[in-house]
């Protein structure tokens, strides 16, 4: 399994997915709010790679992030979350079409109604298990 935390100002986007890519968890939660939330995540056991974008206010979260980590040895990576958010508000329409009169209009047309972090989160997990899959592909 491995989480993954877009870093914001105020919010934070957290997904935990499996190898496979199913999204097993997806939420925004608070920023003040993120360290409890990986914590619990991470006391399951079940978690074997923990992401942070690279993005606002990153340096902090990860710091944070890495403490926690550390107490149940896994591994963070800060990873590079340029152009998710712009892909996290297509997939959000993907898996959220619109409905009623919206759905008349393109999405790139629309503002999703809801923060888009946790699809960032997603992006971010989804990016690195495709880049590890193609590193095995390499090595073989």
């Amino acid at each position: 399994m491995i989480a993954a935390v877009d870093p914001g100002r105020e919010k934070c986007g957290v997904a935990v997915v499996a190898m496979d890519g199913s999204i097993e968890k997806r939420l925004v939660v608070s920023t003040p709010a993120l360290q409890e939330e990986i914590a619990s995540i991470l006391a399951d056991g079940r978690i074997q790679v923990l992401l942070c974008g690279d993005g606002t206010g990153s340096a902090a979260q990860a710091a944070m992030l890495r403490e926690l980590a550390a107490q149940h040895k896994v591994q963070v990576l800060v990873v590079d979350e340029k152009h998710t958010t712009e892909q996290a508000r297509k997939l959000y329409w993907q898996q959220q079409p619109p409905q009623g009169w919206r759905r008349l209009l393109p999405t790139t047309m629309q503002t999703p109604p809801v923060p888009v972090d946790d699809y960032v989160a997603v992006l971010l997990a989804w990016k690195y298990l495709k880049d590890k899959m193609e590193k095995e592909r390499k090595s073989e």
